[in-house]
């Protein structure tokens, strides 16, 4: 017996004229689909009673009701394959006639039309499915190009293109330009002077924070904020980089005058950049290479929700001291997270100490945790790495409670871990 395949099928008509006769185009289109659909009884075709009709609408884009309801039927898995009259019925955009079937390959629905003979549930069809789709990308590249070259002539002109404004500055809508804030460009000031003073970016970052200053707040058009948060390194280090707070834009590695008033005089804005350029050149040169944290990707810090990442520092000559730290006490200055750092050897015998625990209680894991095997002293840390992250979704630490959690792929089991008294917890 045949498996069931319920078609949907689809119409439109572009305008509204004739849809109150008693036969119409849709009704002459749901016919001829529906001839098509009992044709194939034998490959066990059903249509269905559902009609997805779009009378007065156009084929230039997807918004259209009965269209929309097509897909919402097709996500809830109610829909094997779509029919329609002419293949323009469903779209007289390439593009958006593509993304359709691409979205109907992804969910596994047939696309046939019944007097072009396009059916993608056949090599025919596929084969003009796939030309269609180059066609597509290649329109996509185009267009792509075009905006591209929109873009560079504009910067060349100066012009600022859009976006969330940056601190210092508001948005003219009306010229498409952008404006001082005085507010906020004093504060722009501020923030080039203190980086001269400190020569460090995690100090502007907790100087701001602890003012209670924030990032520049933006509302959209759809009526969405971005913005208005507290200040990370990464936040201030863009900032610090940004050429329109001196008059120019950037473009393609050259900078161009701008139709904008600078904030920050070209010799600040230098001093600032050597400062940068020499921090960084040290971050380079103290770079953890050679030492790996078994951790990575894994160990997260409760409190902030955040990640910790592993680094070390060498003290008494060449000996190293390894921590894990919470990227949002990196990010935003100590005082933000009760975890901060933690010593990565004592971390890492944490995590594989309550996994060898979690094995004595539960014969499942000590069978499947490498963990309890003879053969787990004997890799290579790589390797344990690799192995901690097919055991582990996450490691949960929290500094406040010195508790640690544990969420295994193998299981889903739960285990807590409180570091201080070394000893397994239930949880």
């Amino acid at each position: 017996m045949k498996t069931k395949i319920y078609c949907a099928i689809y119409t439109r008509k572009s305008t509204s004229e004739g849809l109150d006769s008693d036969f119409t185009s849709l009704d002459n289109q749901r016919e001829a689909a529906i001839s098509y659909i009992n044709s194939q009884k034998s490959e066990g075709w059903v249509a269905l009673p559902d009609k997805y009709d779009d009378g007065g609408f156009t084929g230039g884009n997807t918004d259209r009701p009965a269209l929309q309801k097509l897909i919402a039927d097709i996500k809830d898995g109610k829909i094997n394959c779509i029919v329609v009259y002419k293949v323009d019925r469903l779209s007289r955009s390439l593009l958006d006639f593509v993304q359709l079937l691409e979205f109907f390959d992804k969910n596994s629905v047939a696309f046939v039309s019944v007097t072009q003979a396009f059916n993608t549930n056949n090599s025919m069809g596929r084969l003009t499915l796939n030309i269609l789709l180059s066609f597509a990308q290649f329109e996509r590249e185009i267009i792509s190009e075009r905006v591209k070259d929109k873009m560079g002539a504009a910067r060349r002109k100066g012009k600022w293109l859009g976006g969330m404004p940056i601190l210092g500055y508001d948005l003219d809508k009306a010229n498409h330009k952008i404006l001082i804030n005085e507010k906020g460009a004093k504060l722009v000031r501020e923030i080039f002077n203190l980086y001269l003073e400190k020569k460090s970016l995690l100090k502007v970052t907790m100087d701001l924070n602890e003012r209670g200053h924030k990032t520049n707040q933006f509302i959209s058009a759809a009526g969405k904020t971005f913005g208005g948060i507290k200040f990370k390194k990464t936040s201030i280090q863009t900032m610090l980089k940004n050429p329109l707070y001196i008059g120019k834009v950037h473009h393609d590695g050259v900078l161009y005058p701008g139709l904008h008033e600078p904030i920050i005089s070209e010799e600040i804005f230098q001093r600032v950049q050597d400062i940068l350029k020499d921090n960084r050149r040290e971050r380079l040169e103290r770079k953890n290479v050679k030492f790996l944290g078994l951790l990575n990707h894994i160990l997260r810090c409760k409190a902030c929700d955040s990640i910790m990442f592993h680094t070390y520092t060498s003290r008494k000559g060449n000996r190293k001291y390894r921590y894990y730290v919470c990227m949002n006490a990196q990010k935003r200055g100590y005082q933000e997270c009760p975890t901060r750092s933690v010593s990565a050897e004592e971390m890492e015998n944490a995590v594989i100490e309550s996994l060898k625990n979690a094995g004595k209680d539960d014969e499942r894991l000590k069978t499947s945790l490498i963990v309890n095997s003879p053969i787990w002293e004997a890799l290579f840390p790589q390797e344990m790495r690799h192995a901690l992250r097919l055991m582990l979704k996450a490691a949960y630490y929290d500094g406040e409670t010195g508790k640690l959690k544990l969420n295994l792929n193998e299981s889903g089991l739960q285990v807590l871990y409180r570091m201080q008294e070394g000893l397994p917890e239930n949880g």
